[in-house]
């Protein structure tokens, strides 16, 4: 147990100095004894009458009273008319500093305020021991000393004077010594502000200025409140917290389970207890508020903990209030790195507790605490009072939600850090609120709110401001003061010292300059001549003050008024001139081939002046302090000007990726980057569009953007760089890419080296089918199956991954100039054997595809990356490192803004909702999903179209018609899935590659939180389909059936278009068909056709028609060689077909007669 010191301040030890030179008998030591055991239970000082209850030894208690001789009225007038006469020294005791000069002004009006001999008190104690002072009352004499440590004002009080309120009311001011304490039940309100504007997803966090040196620099060390070295102590804690924010969380244990409920929550909600800690956390769900924990109340670390391991792609499918919760997390993991909260003392009624917010007085922090104030959902935190549920104003909301993230972090490492006094540690660190009402710690609260009260200085009507100006190569600092809406017509210190007219705010004012000069010290001397003295500082001097002085006065919200020039003060730094030396060949003109050309040398650049190390050396290399040099201001630092040297002689050096991002960033490692007049020719020359020709040969219209996608394709496969095209779902990627590969064809460059193009298997048919139709002029040979073979003639070759990697040394010895890989993310692991493989594979020109968004995967771009153009991001460590962990931890906007530069000649990524694009874009756009079968399916197929043929050709009229109907009917049910066909077994979803590839759409779909409409003819497909999407995404989707009733169709629809979390909407075609308006989705998909174009068009209207913003993708699943592929075809062909009546439905088909029918159902392929 740390040691009990008495008489910590000057006011303390004058205290027990003077009863201990009054105790002759030496009987105050024997009352420490028990003083340190804390048997002293009950005190009461105040008032003039000192009361309290001592444990004796053999646990009788004993009341004592002490009672001090009263200061006479006059001995009060005169004190407090001479203290007027010293305004520093009133302000210093408004503000809560006893000035030992107080005891000066007593001696100097021979009034006694400590005892000089037992009579100057009245003491009694009920104890035998007849003696005064006796133990116990020595056990007091103690304890009062470090209330009097606490508060030296006591001393007065005890007199019969209130010094800060006499004071107070002569000068017309309320006293800051004050402090008050806010209690949380005055701050909240019945209702929340709902109104949000803005986003939370464009909040750059990494702005936070760090403030863990300046922070404590605030504090006063040693406050009154703990025996041991509290500052320490919590700066201690702090480096601690700054260590793990920046190791990063540990791997949390993922909960699959609340992780998919929270997906299918509809709204979040946190419930706080009137300390502000979590007392619960309920969900919205079907019209009720449940506890989202199942029934168990909610931990902070329960939530906190399922928020962290979100990632960013299941943040899409999640609550806005999740998604923001994640964004504060992230939020307060920069508050942490850089040390910008502290804590802050709240109260309920006479409970106190703390609370850690970020630092709001530093402007980068309250810039971000607005921006989250004005996008945060401020009605899902509530707080949980005996009245019902209350809400906190928007910035608290802010605040709160931050403490919840912080407090979370402290406790995990609390037990390091424990203080003599428990209940101190408890209140910091362990979130443990206390009311403080034990003897000696009644005055604990005021001592703490003491102490943090600088982060929180009050501006009233007029504030200081700091002005600095330059004269004659000399620098002058003047206090003077504005009002809180003006900085513009400052009021220099002697005027509003002595004028009448500012009487009323002149102690308010000194107030906070004493808070300044605490910080400023240099400035006690210019307040003590009342502002009639300026500070003077030389070219040298004024550094220290610039540097180290004003970065933490601006921290206390103090104006600095000085010329712009010198706010943003400049030091000589290197910049890079690229230049290159010979001329390349014609034929060899490429960004790549600009690497070996390529010379570098340095510049020193001192505001917007650019030199050679010469004209440095001679002009400005002897300079030191602040120099004006042409209108701005110049800060020579003789340490950094050697470095500057000392680098310069060193001819830069860099890799060749470096290089290559240089020509498009105009930066390199964080140094500004100069062209040549003739490098920037060069770069021009090979970024300048075009006017290329579209193939001859091409069978489609392309609308502007793939057009122009198209040529950004070709221009980078002439300069030597790949591409990663990655529009959005249904933009027309594969046509794009189709088009360059005409393109190249027909300039002969696929003559000699081939295309090697690499699709999931879901796609191949797909890629096959869109090449035939639009470019029947280019050879597509597919590399997929069983007996496979590669075949001599072709101009692209389309495979899988599968067997990419299964074949990897056949597609090796191929020659390939272009190298194409669809569906791109499946390279997304760049330790995968697969993407080994994938990236192993020569070609000239490498493109990737893929719809995926690209902004929140950076590791998974770079793997993507790192195949379109082999190198040009660096290694993967380095990249995370500069690039992905500033974007994705911090929110840096200036190294994402680097990033875009650096990529944006290689990636084009067009979204459906971009102005550029909705304009070009159909209203509907309809894509067909070809699908092989699976092998289970195939044979199930075979059997029936064997034994239903064989059956068919033994019967005819009504019975043949009647067996070709069944047979057309059980061949569309195995197409779907064989348990549909089969009824009785039990299936898995994946004996069926239709039901796969809509898993594909599904994941894409809810990938972009968009919403879908699944229709099929049958009741049973729709009852399997909805059973695996919940087993698949945990949620079980709506399903609209004949069976409904019209009251369950309403309550569907409704929620399908007002709730977020139902997304997928499963459709009976019969019981859809007409009727309903289901506008939220955007996408379409026929899971099975049904063969009447008019019945497809009606249902795809559910989603497409009056009221519907977005556009509709149509999804038509057909699997490929099979009936559903041929009548298709027929349909496509005999347009008029769509003209009949939706009542004649299929029995067109058994019109048919053998031969046509024996065409139509053998399976091809």
């Amino acid at each position: 147990m740390a040691r009990i010191v008495y008489g910590k301040t000057w006011w303390g030890k004058q205290w027990l100095n003077a009863l201990t030179d009054i105790d002759w008998s030496n009987r105050l030591p024997r009352g420490k004894t028990y003083a340190n055991k804390g048997a002293v239970e009950k005190l009461d000082h105040s008032t003039t009458k000192i009361t309290s209850t001592v444990e004796g030894s053999y646990h009788n208690w004993y009341k004592q009273k002490i009672e001090l001789i009263p200061f006479t009225k006059k001995e009060k007038e005169t004190l407090v008319q001479h203290l007027l006469e010293n305004e520093l020294v009133v302000v210093k005791l408004l503000s809560g500093q006893m000035s030992q000069s107080v005891e000066k002004v007593l001696e100097s009006l021979e009034i006694s305020l400590f005892p000089a001999s037992w009579n100057d008190l009245s003491m009694h104690c009920n104890c035998p021991d007849m003696a005064v002072p006796c133990k116990h009352l020595a056990a007091v004499i103690y304890v009062l000393t470090q209330e009097v440590d606490k508060n030296p004002f006591l001393l007065f009080e005890w007199k019969g004077l209130d010094l800060k309120k006499e004071l107070a009311k002569a000068t017309g001011i309320t006293s800051l010594s004050s402090d008050p304490i806010i209690d949380i039940n005055l701050l909240l309100s019945d209702t929340a502000n709902t109104t949000v504007t803005s986003t939370t997803e464009n909040i750059d966090f990494s702005k936070i200025t760090p403030l863990t040196t300046s922070l404590f620099s605030l504090l006063a060390d040693a406050p009154l409140f703990c025996t041991a070295n509290f500052k320490e102590l919590l700066q201690k804690l702090y480096l601690k917290v700054k260590r793990n924010a920046l190791k990063g969380s540990v791997t949390l244990e993922r909960n699959e389970v609340l992780i998919n409920k929270l997906k299918n929550t509809e709204e979040l909600y946190l419930i706080l207890d009137l300390q502000l800690q979590l007392w619960d956390c309920f969900s919205y769900e079907e019209e009720s508020y449940i506890s989202f924990f199942n029934g168990r109340k909610a931990t902070a670390s329960d939530v906190i903990e399922l928020i962290e391991v979100l990632s960013d792609d299941e943040l899409v499918e999640m609550p806005t209030f999740v998604r923001q919760l994640k964004e504060i997390s992230i939020f307060c993991n920069q508050l942490m790195e850089k040390g910008a909260f502290v804590p802050r003392l709240l109260k309920n009624e006479e409970v106190y507790f703390i609370e850690w917010v970020p630092a709001s007085f530093e402007k980068s922090v309250s810039d971000l605490i607005k921006q989250f104030t004005a996008a945060i959902e401020l009605d899902k935190l509530i707080v949980k009072t005996n009245e019902g549920m209350r809400f906190l104003p928007a910035e608290e909301v802010v605040n709160n939600l931050c403490h919840l993230f912080i407090q979370h972090e402290i406790e995990k490492i609390s037990a390091g850090f424990i203080t003599p006094e428990e209940e101190i540690s408890n209140l910091f660190f362990e979130g443990l609120p206390n009311s403080f009402q034990q003897v000696g710690k009644t005055e604990v609260p005021k001592n703490i709110q003491h102490w943090l009260k600088v982060f929180s200085i009050t501006h009233k009507e007029f504030v200081p401001a700091i002005q600095l100006l330059e004269e004659e190569e000399h620098y002058f600092v003047r206090v003077v003061i504005t009002t809180k809406e003006n900085t513009e017509a400052p009021i220099s210190l002697p005027v509003f010292w002595n004028d009448i007219a500012y009487s009323s705010y002149k102690y308010d004012v000194l107030q906070d300059l004493q808070i300044i000069a605490a910080q400023y010290p240099d400035l006690e001397t210019h307040i003590f001549s009342k502002g009639k003295q300026p500070l003077m500082y030389d070219k040298e001097e004024i550094v220290t003050v610039l540097f180290e002085i004003f970065p933490v006065i601006e921290l206390l919200g103090i104006s600095l008024l000085m010329p712009k020039a010198l706010k943003k003060l400049i030091q000589p730094s290197l910049s890079i001139r690229a230049a290159v030396e010979g001329v390349p060949d014609e034929g060899e003109k490429s960004f790549m081939g600009i690497q070996q050309l390529l010379v570098f040398d340095w510049d020193v650049v001192i505001g917007d002046l650019s030199i050679s190390k010469e004209e440095f050396l001679a002009k400005y290399a002897d300079l030191s302090g602040i120099v004006k040099v042409k209108n701005e201001y110049i800060h020579f630092d003789k340490a950094a000007i050697l470095e500057l040297l000392k680098e310069i002689d060193t001819p830069p050096k860099f890799k060749p990726h470096q290089m290559t991002q240089a020509l498009f960033s105009e930066e390199i490692e964080g140094k500004s980057l100069t062209f040549t007049d003739e490098l920037k020719d060069y770069i021009k020359e090979l970024t300048l569009d075009r006017n290329v020709l579209l193939p001859a040969a091409l069978k489609a219209t392309l609308r502007p953007y793939q057009e122009k996608g198209f040529k950004w394709m070709y221009k980078n496969t002439k300069v030597g760089f790949g591409s990663l095209i990655a529009d959005d779902m249904g933009l027309g990627k594969t046509l794009q890419v189709i088009t360059l590969l005409l393109k190249l064809k027909e300039e002969g460059a696929l003559e000699k080296k081939k295309a090697l193009v690499i699709v999931p298997t879901s796609l191949l048919t797909n890629w096959q089918k869109e090449i035939i139709r639009f470019a029947p002029g280019l050879n597509a040979s597919v590399f997929h199956g069983t007996n496979r073979k590669l075949e001599k003639e072709f101009d692209v070759l389309i495979t899988t991954y599968g067997l990419a990697r299964t074949e990897e040394k056949a597609l090796k010895k191929i020659k390939w100039g272009v190298m194409v890989i669809d569906e791109a993310q499946n390279i997304k692991n760049p330790s995968a054997q697969q993407t080994k493989i994938i990236k192993s594979i020569k070609a000239d020109t490498y493109i990737g595809m893929s719809g995926t968004p690209v902004e929140n995967r950076l590791s998974e771009y770079w793997s993507v990356m790192d195949f379109v153009n082999k190198g040009y991001l660096g290694t993967l460590s380095n990249f995370t490192k500069t690039i992905a962990q500033p974007i994705q931890k911090s929110r840096d906007f200036e190294v994402l803004d680097y990033f875009k530069r650096i990529t944006q000649p290689f990636i084009l990524r067009r979204l459906k909702t971009d102005k550029s694009i909705i304009s070009d874009l159909p209203d509907k756009i309809e894509k067909n999903q070809y699908i092989n079968l699976s092998p289970a399916q195939t044979v199930i197929y075979k059997e029936l179209v064997d034994s239903a043929m064989k059956e068919i050709a033994e019967n005819d009229g009504k019975a043949k018609k009647g067996l070709v109907l069944k047979m057309m009917m059980g061949l569309k049910q195995i197409c779907n899935h064989p348990q549909l066909f089969l009824k009785d077994p039990v299936l898995p979803a994946e004996d069926s590659t239709k039901v796969n590839r809509l898993f594909e759409v599904l994941d894409q779909v809810r990938e972009k939180g968009e919403k879908v409409l699944i229709f099929t003819q049958y009741k049973l497909m729709g009852t399997l389909l909805q059973e695996w999407i919940e087993q698949r995404y945990g949620k079980k989707p709506l399903f609209l059936h004949g069976g409904n009733s019209r009251k369950e169709r309403d309550k569907m629809v409704d929620q399908f278009q007002t709730m977020r979390t139902e997304n997928i909407f499963l459709l009976s075609l019969k019981a859809a068909g007409t009727g309903l308006n289901l506008t939220q989705a955007n996408h379409v998909v026929h899971f099975d056709l049904w063969w009447n174009p008019a019945v497809e068009a009606q249902a795809t209207d559910r989603a497409y028609r009056i009221g519907q913003k977005k556009n509709v993708i149509v999804h038509r699943m057909l699997c490929k060689g099979t009936i559903e592929e041929k009548i298709d075809v027929m349909l496509q062909h005999k347009k008029e077909l769509s003209d009949m009546s939706i009542a004649e439905g299929e029995t067109w088909i058994g019109n048919l007669n053998d031969d046509q029918l024996r065409e139509m159902v053998h399976l091809e392929g």
